[in-house]
C-alpha cells in the first residue's frame, strides 16, 4: 500500500529519517514499503540494507517533481530497473532539465501517475498505472478511471508522521523558496494528509474497490531489489588490464622492478615481506586497487607533479616499491597488519595528496582513463546556528534578534512566541540533510556502471557525483580513492622553481633526497628550536610548542610528534606521559611491561593507530579481525554498534582470563577509547614527516625563496601577513607592488620581495597579467602617462595601483598621481590600445603642493593588502617605551609581568566542565612569538577584540622549557586616527 514514501533526503521537503520510516512500518505490521524520495536516490541503498532488520520488503524508486509538483513515480522492478531510473534522473540533473508530464519508455520499472494529473488512461503502457489516494476517492468514483480499474493502484504519499512534522515541512519549503512562511504558496507545499495511515485504514477506505487493492499488492510482489552488503567482495573495478591473472603478473613485475630503485641491498627479510604482501593482496582481491593507484601516480610523475602517498597503505612495502608512497616500511618497522590482514575486507587507505594547482588535472585523467567513475557526495546538514538563522528569516525576525538566538546568549523563558518557535524547530531540523556537497577527495571507480548503485548530479566542477556518501559506498563494497589537494606541495614545488631563478649559480636541488635531509644540522636546529613557521604540518602554535617540549631533532621523533599532536593522545593524558618518558628515561620504568614490549619505540605509550591493534591483539588477546574492528569502531567508521560492543566485552573477558587487574584493563581501554579515532597510522605520520623535512630543508637553506612560495600559495596555518613578517625576519626587504617590478605572483629579486598584484583587494587578475605582458614586450614604464598609453585600464583599477604606491619610481607622491589619473583616464576601459607611431601628447597640469605622510601609506596598505608593511607598533596612539620582549620571559618565570603583542591567532577550546578558554599567539615589538593561556574567568572578563596590539598582564609559566603567559588582564591598545581622513590632516 505504501508506494510513495519520503525520507528527509527529499531535501527541504521530507521530515523522516529512512530508518524511522522502517520503524513506523514495522510498528504497523507493514510487509512492503517503497522509498521514493523526490528527485534523489540518496537513501535507497541504506533503506534496502536496513529493511531486513524490520522484516519489510524494500522497494525503491523516485518521485519525479518540478519544484513541489508531482508528475510521476517510478518504481524499480529489479536492479536493472533501478539503474534505468538512475540513468533517467541523472540525465536531467546533469543538464538541469525539467521533467515532462510523462517519462520516455523506461524498461523494468513501474510508472505511477497521480490521479490529479488526468493522464489519458487509454494511452497507458502495460507498466503504467494511475495512483489514487483515499482523499481522492469521492471524486474518483465519478471519473473516467472507474471504468479502467485494472490500471489503478493505491498511491498514499507518506511524508510526515504528524502535524508537527507537517509544520516542519512547511518551514523547510519556506527555506527552500527563500520566502516568509506567511507567503509560502500552497503549490510549493505537500498535503497535510500525507501522513502515515495504518494498513487496515487504507484497506477500509478502498473496500469498494478490491481490484485496486489487488493491483497494488501485485505491483509490490512484482518488485524485487537485491544488493550484497556483506562487504566480502569489493565492487571496485575488478581488473586493471581486463584479466585478473594478467593483473597479478603485472603487479608482481612492477613490484620486483621497484626493488632496484628503492633498495641498494636486498635481503631475505625484504623478499619474504614482498611475497607475503603480494599473496594477501591477491587473496583479498585488491590487485586492481594497487594498479589503479600506480597508474594515477605514473601519470602524475609524467607531468612533473609533486605528490605524497599516505594513509594506512604507507605501511606496505609493495606500495613503496610501486612509488605510491615514499615511506620505507622496512626501515621504520611499520606494522604490516595495520595495512592489511586476512580478516580485513576493505582495501587499505591510500590518500594521494597533490598540489592544489595539479589536482583537477589528475581528476580529469581518472575520469578519462577509467570508465565507471564518480566523485562522492557529502551530506551537508542543518547545523544549530545555520538552522536558527534560516528559520529566523522565514519567521520574519529582525537580524539583531536572529543574531541573539544564534549566539545562544538568551533566556528561553523570556523569549516571545516566534523566537521560541525558532528554537524549537531548529532542534527538529538539526542534522537533517540540507544539500549535497562534494567529498574532499573521494572518487569511486566501479566494476559496474555507477548508476547501478545511485543517480549522479553534476556540480560546478563538472564531474558526475554520487547521491550517496562514502559510508553507504563502503556498505555496498565501493571503496574510494582519495585524491586530495594541499598547499604544502604547491609551496615545495614553487620554491624549487623560485630558487632556480633567484640563485642561478647554485646546483639543482634534489628535493626527494630525504636521507640527506635527515642528517642536515640546519634542519635539526630548526626542529629542536621550533623555528618552523611555514613548514608543512609543524608550524601551528601547538606543534611548535610540542617540538620544543620534546626537543625533537630527528626523523623518528618527528614521525611520533606528528601523531602525538592529534587530539586523542592529549585527551587521554598520554601526550604528557610521552613527553616525560621521551625526556626522562627513568620514567619509562612506569610503563606496563607488556605495553613496553609491544611499543618500545614510544616507551609503552599508544601513539599510532596500529598501536590499538597491537594492544588489542597482544595485550587483550583479540584476533586481528576483532582488533581491526575495534580500531574502526573507535574511528566512527564502523556501522554495527552491537558488533563493536561485543568486541569490547571480549577485550575485558580476555584480560580477566589472563589475570590482568581490572583497574589496568579499564585504564588501557580508556586510553584506546580516548584517542583511537584521532591518531594517525605510523605510515601516515611518516609520510607527513617526509613532506615536513622537504619544507624544513627549503626553510633552512633558502628561507626567502621558500617564504615567497608560501605567500604565493596563500600561506598555511597563518594568514599571508605573517609569512611576509617571517620573510622580513630572515632579512627580506619587503616591497609593495610596483608596476615596474611586480608580477601577478609575489617575486623575489636578490633579497627584495615584491608583493604580487593578485594580493591587492579588488584588483583584477587580467589587469595584472596585462601589465606584466606589456612590460615583457616593451620594457619598463617611464611614468604614469606611459603606463596609461600602454595598458588599457579604468580609473578604479588605476586608483588601486596608485594607492598602493605602485608608481613610486616616478618620484611623485600618490596625491599628485591621483589628480593626474582623474584628469587623464575615464571610467570606461578601452578594449586594447592600438599601437601608434607617435604617442599622444597629454596635457600637463600644474598642481598645488600636496603633502603625503608615510602613515597614510600604512592605512592604504591595510585597506588593499589587509596589513601594513610597516610595524603595527608604529601605529599605536601612545608609543611604547622600553617594552618587555619575548626573550625577557625566561628571566621572569613565576612572576607577574606586562608584555605587549600583536595578535597572530587564537585557538578556542573547552575545559573538562565545558567552559570556554583560549590559547593566544602574539608577536612582540621585535617580531618574536609570545604564547598566552586564557582560562575561563579571564577569557570572559577580558575577551579578544579582533586584530591589533594588546597589553597583556599575566604570570610567566614554564613547562618542559616552554614559556607562556597565564593571562590575568588584557586590553587592546588604540591606534592613531586614520590620517587620510583626519581633521588634522585636512587642516594641515
Amino acid at each position: 500500500m505504501y508506494l510513495n514514501c519520503h525520507s528527509y533526503y527529499s531535501l527541504r521537503y521530507g521530515t523522516i529519517a529512512p530508518e524511522m520510516l522502517l520503524k513506523i512500518g514495522h510498528y504497523y505490521g507493514v510487509k512492503a514499503m517503497a522509498l521514493t524520495d523526490i528527485n534523489t536516490t540518496s537513501a535507497c541503498l541504506d533503506f534496502v540494507r536496513l529493511s531486513s532488520n524490520y522484516g519489510i520488503k524494500p522497494i525503491i524508486g523516485v518521485d519525479f517533481r518540478n519544484a513541489a509538483k508531482q508528475h510521476f513515480v517510478l518504481l524499480a522492478k529489479n536492479n536493472k530497473g533501478f539503474k534505468n531510473i538512475n540513468d533517467y534522473l541523472s540525465n536531467h540533473l546533469h543538464h538541469d532539465l525539467s521533467f515532462s508530464e510523462r517519462p520516455p519508455s523506461v524498461s523494468d520499472v513501474f510508472v505511477i501517475y497521480p490521479y490529479q494529473n488526468a493522464i489519458d488512461v487509454k494511452a497507458l503502457n502495460n507498466n503504467e498505472f494511475i495512483g489514487v489516494s483515499a482523499k481522492d476517492l469521492n471524486r474518483f468514483r465519478f471519473s473516467k478511471y472507474v471504468n479502467h480499474l485494472n490500471k489503478v493502484v493505491i498511491l498514499e504519499t507518506l511524508s510526515f508522521r504528524d502535524k508537527k512534522d507537517f509544520n516542519t515541512h512547511r518551514l523547510l519549503r519556506a527555506i527552500d523558496n527563500n520566502t516568509l512562511l506567511s507567503k509560502l504558496p500552497l503549490d510549493q507545499q505537500g498535503s497535510v494528509h500525507d501522513i502515515m495511515k495504518p494498513p487496515d485504514a487504507i484497506i477500509r477506505a478502498f473496500k469498494d474497490f478490491p481490484q485496486i487493492i489487488t493491483n497494488t499488492e501485485r505491483l509490490l510482489e512484482a518488485c524485487c531489489i537485491d544488493f550484497d552488503f556483506s562487504q566480502q567482495t569489493p565492487n571496485n573495478q575488478e581488473s586493471y588490464t581486463g584479466n585478473v591473472s594478467l593483473d597479478f603478473r603485472l603487479l608482481k613485475k612492477l613490484t620486483y622492478e621497484g626493488v632496484a630503485y628503492r633498495y641498494a641491498k636486498v635481503n631475505d627479510a625484504l623478499l619474504d615481506r614482498i611475497t607475503k604482501e603480494l599473496n594477501i593482496i591477491k587473496e583479498k582481491g585488491f590487485v586492481s586497487y594497487f594498479l589503479i593507484n600506480w597508474k594515477i601516480l605514473k601519470y602524475a610523475r609524467s607531468k612533473g607533479y609533486f605528490y605524497v602517498g599516505r594513509g594506512s597503505g604507507a605501511n606496505s612495502v609493495v606500495a613503496y616499491l610501486l612509488r605510491i608512497t615514499d615511506v620505507d616500511p622496512i626501515e621504520l618497522d611499520l606494522y604490516f597488519e595495520r595495512f592489511i590482514n586476512l580478516y580485513r575486507t576493505n582495501p587499505p587507505d591510500f590518500d594521494l595528496d597533490f598540489s592544489w594547482t595539479d589536482r583537477d588535472d589528475i581528476t580529469h585523467f581518472i575520469f578519462k582513463r577509467f570508465k565507471h567513475t564518480a566523485l562522492i557526495t557529502v551530506y551537508n546538514t542543518f547545523k544549530h546556528k545555520a538552522a536558527i538563522r534560516e528559520l529566523g528569516k522565514v519567521f520574519g525576525l529582525p537580524k539583531h534578534e536572529i543574531d541573539v538566538l544564534a549566539s545562544g546568549r538568551f533566556n528561553y523563558n523570556t523569549l516571545d512566541e516566534l523566537s521560541k518557535l525558532v528554537i524549537v524547530y531548529s532542534e527538529r531540523i538539526q542534522g537533517f540533510p540540507n544539500y549535497l556537497g562534494i567529498h574532499a577527495g573521494g572518487i569511486i571507480i566501479s566494476e559496474k556502471p555507477i548508476h547501478y548503485y545511485t543517480a549522479t548530479f553534476m556540480p560546478p566542477k563538472g564531474f558526475p557525483t554520487t547521491q550517496f556518501d562514502m559510508v553507504v559506498a563502503e556498505d555496498i563494497g565501493l571503496y574510494k580513492f582519495d585524491i586530495l589537494s594541499q598547499r604544502g606541495l604547491g609551496k615545495i614545488k614553487d620554491a624549487v622553481e623560485i630558487i632556480k631563478y633567484n640563485n642561478p649559480e647554485d646546483a639543482p636541488i634534489d628535493i626527494h633526497d630525504i636521507k640527506r635531509f635527515k642528517e642536515d644540522e640546519a634542519i635539526k636546529y630548526l626542529l629542536k628550536n621550533a623555528k618552523v613557521i611555514g613548514c608543512f604540518y609543524v608550524e601551528s602554535p601547538a606543534m611548535r610548542m610540542l617540538l620544543k617540549k620534546l626537543q625533537v631533532d630527528d626523523y623518528l621523533g618527528l614521525v611520533a610528534a606528528s601523531s602525538v599532536i592529534r587530539p586523542g593522545v592529549a585527551k587521554s593524558g598520554m601526550m604528557r606521559e610521552y613527553i616525560m618518558r621521551y625526556r626522562y628515561p627513568d620514567r619509562r620504568r612506569d610503563a606496563h611491561p607488556v605495553l613496553l614490549e609491544i611499543m618500545p619505540e614510544t616507551y609503552g605509550v599508544m601513539v599510532y593507530q596500529e598501536d590499538v591493534i597491537k594492544v588489542a591483539h597482544y595485550f587483550a588477546g583479540l584476533n586481528l579481525g576483532e582488533a581491526d574492528m575495534l580500531r574502526r569502531g573507535m574511528s566512527g567508521k564502523f556501522r554495527s554498534r552491537d558488533a563493536f560492543l561485543k568486541v569490547k566485552d571480549t577485550f575485558f573477558e580476555n584480560c580477566k582470563k589472563s589475570n590482568k587487574a581490572l583497574s589496568l584493563t579499564k585504564e588501557i581501554w580508556r586510553q584506546i577509547e580516548s584517542f583511537a579515532g584521532y591518531a594517525f597510522a605510523k605510515g601516515h605520520s611518516a609520510s607527513y614527516a617526509v613532506e615536513s623535512y622537504q619544507s624544513l630543508f627549503l626553510k633552512a637553506c633558502y628561507p626567502l625563496e621558500y617564504m615567497v612560495a608560501t605567500i604565493n600559495n596563500y600561506g598555511g596555518f597563518y594568514q599571508t601577513e605573517y609569512y611576509v613578517h617571517e620573510a622580513r625576519m630572515h632579512g627580506g626587504i619587503i616591497e609593495a607592488p610596483c608596476v615596474n617590478s611586480s608580477s601577478v605572483d609575489t617575486v623575489i629579486k636578490g633579497k627584495s620581495i615584491y608583493i604580487g598584484f593578485k594580493f591587492l583587494h579588488a584588483f583584477e587578475h587580467k589587469i595584472g597579467s596585462k601589465i606584466v605582458k606589456d612590460r615583457q614586450a616593451n620594457g619598463l614604464f617611464f611614468d604614469l602617462d606611459d603606463f596609461i598609453d600602454r595598458v588599457a585600464i579604468g580609473i578604479e583599477q588605476l586608483i588601486i595601483l596608485i594607492k598602493i604606491n605602485a608608481f613610486r619610481f616616478t618620484g611623485k607622491n600618490k596625491k599628485e598621481l591621483l589628480w593626474e589619473a582623474h584628469m587623464k583616464v575615464s571610467k570606461a576601459i578601452d578594449n586594447e590600445h592600438e599601437i601608434t607611431l607617435f604617442k599622444p601628447r597629454r596635457k600637463a597640469f600644474v598642481l598645488p603642493e600636496l603633502r603625503q605622510s608615510p602613515l597614510e601609506d600604512a592605512f592604504d596598505e591595510m585597506e588593499l593588502l589587509g596589513y601594513s608593511l610597516c610595524s603595527p607598533f608604529e601605529l599605536l596612539l601612545e608609543p611604547l617605551s622600553h617594552p618587555m620582549r619575548a626573550f625577557d620571559l625566561v628571566n621572569n618565570i613565576g612572576r607577574v609581568i606586562t608584555v605587549h603583542g600583536y595578535l597572530v591567532t587564537v585557538k578556542r577550546t573547552s575545559t573538562s566542565n565545558n567552559k570556554t578558554m583560549y590559547f593566544g599567539t602574539f608577536l612582540d615589538v621585535a617580531g618574536d612569538f609570545i604564547d598566552t593561556v586564557h582560562f575561563p574567568p579571564v577569557a570572559t572578563k577580558y575577551p579578544f577584540r579582533g586584530k591589533g596590539i594588546y597589553s597583556i598582564t599575566g604570570k610567566v609559566m614554564e613547562e618542559f622549557d616552554c614559556l607562556s603567559v597565564e593571562v590575568i588582564k588584557m586590553e587592546r591598545l588604540p591606534i592613531i586616527e586614520d590620517p587620510r581622513y583626519s581633521d588634522k590632516n585636512i587642516s594641515a
